[in-house]
């Protein structure tokens, strides 16, 4: 089928407009993209073993300069490896990046600080295709509180940061217009691994879906072992009949329901720590002698077998975990030799995302204000699988 007569059935990962109160370009139709997909991530087990290998892998063991990886570089006391380890995370799960940078009087980079990348939107461009500022806010889906009040989402509360351009005279004309260095807020390089000024899509967009049904599936899960019934049967037995007289000596017929006391019992039978228990069924009526009748309980795991093992399937491809995968299932053994040749591949699928932090950490120390790395190296230090001592004496 040709790719035109599909159109219709597919749509847009992310839809971009224009938010005219806020005055920025809404990241999804709803503005909350990254807030929405962290947290399919964070519900689905799989996927956050995956997404969280992602991001170590990128990470690695930090720079390679180990000096430059203890340089401190705001005034909280954060190291460049730190500032690091954050944007590696945010990479990981959004394919994109904000630094937040600070200048002095003299117009150099003095401060370097990490700026959570779902808390950032961009600016319309303008007629030459240029965006000037990105909208930071704490929380855009208003939930965050200080000092009790919710922090809503409004131009308010909404910081307009200049986007990253340390040339001197630029610096100095920013410096002035706000007012003074006191007033000056700085400027955010903000990255995109899909292209200038371009929201991208994270690592696990593909398989959000499936993700979405790795936690439902633990959900089933779940409630067949919490929830279900589990007794091993029930014994139906006769119950006598209570007769009662009032004080004038008339007879008083019990009420032989009690659906609040059977309710009550069923409760006491659902989940795992109630399994295996008897039911006593008591009648009111006939001679008959106690009879046990089994229960067979519904096991819904069997239902979802194949749909379980296609979306962890799915979900690892989908962060090119492959080797993982088949040491999950054991279709390859757990050897030494096997995890460093996973090692070795996972770091080649990371190598472009550790290359473009290496390339944005450069941009902002060229101009840092005093020399912080004199081999001007920032590449990463890629993890290696470390064997125990018995498979180094062994070898």
């Amino acid at each position: 089928m040709r790719v035109k007569d599909l159109k219709k059935k597919s749509n847009k990962r992310i839809d971009t407009g224009y938010l005219q109160m806020l005055g920025i370009q809404a990241y999804g139709d709803d503005n909350l993209y990254p807030q929405t997909l962290r947290n399919i991530i964070a519900a689905s087990s799989t996927g956050s073993e995956c997404s969280d290998r992602f991001a170590d892998f990128i990470e690695g063991n930090g720079f390679r300069e180990v000096l430059f990886s203890g340089y401190i570089v705001n005034r909280k006391g954060d190291t460049a490896d730190d500032i690091h380890a954050l944007i590696c995370r945010d990479m990981a799960e959004f394919n994109g990046i904000a630094l937040h940078v600070n200048y002095n009087i003299l117009g150099e980079i003095v401060e370097l600080q990490h700026v959570p990348f779902e808390n950032c939107r961009l600016l319309e461009e303008d007629e030459n295709g240029y965006i000037s500022k990105i909208a930071v806010h704490p929380d855009w889906t208003g939930k965050k509180t200080r000092k009790g009040k919710a922090i809503q989402v409004n131009k308010s509360n909404i910081d307009f940061i200049d986007v990253f351009n340390p040339q001197k005279e630029v610096v100095l004309a920013q410096i002035e217009a706000a007012g003074g260095i006191e007033y000056y807020k700085g400027q955010i390089l903000w990255v995109s691994m899909v292209g200038k000024n371009t929201y991208p899509t994270g690592k696990g967009d593909r398989v959000v879906t499936e993700m979405s049904t790795d936690e439902g599936l633990s959900n089933v899960k779940y409630r067949n072992v919490r929830n279900n019934f589990l007794p091993a049967g029930m014994i139906i037995s006769k119950k006598g009949t209570k007769v009662s007289f009032d004080d004038e000596g008339n007879e008083i017929e019990s009420d032989g329901d009690n659906n609040d006391e059977f309710s009550n019992m069923l409760l006491k039978l659902q989940g795992d720590t109630n399994s295996n228990k008897l039911l006593d069924v008591t009648l009111e009526a006939d001679e008959e002698k106690p009879e046990f009748v089994p229960i067979a309980s519904q096991n819904y795991d069997k239902e979802f077998t194949v749909t379980d093992a296609s979306v962890v399937e799915r979900i690892y491809s989908a962060y090119g975990q492959e080797p993982w995968y088949c040491i999950r299932i054991g279709k390859v053994g757990f050897s030494g030799d096997i995890l460093e040749d996973a090692f070795e591949y996972y770091n080649s699928i990371v190598n472009k995302q550790q290359r473009l932090i290496e390339r944005t950490f450069e941009r902002i120390f060229k101009y840092w204000y005093e020399i912080a790395n004199t081999s001007n190296d920032f590449s990463v230090e890629p993890l290696k699988y470390v064997r125990n001592a018995t498979s180094n004496n062994n070898k």
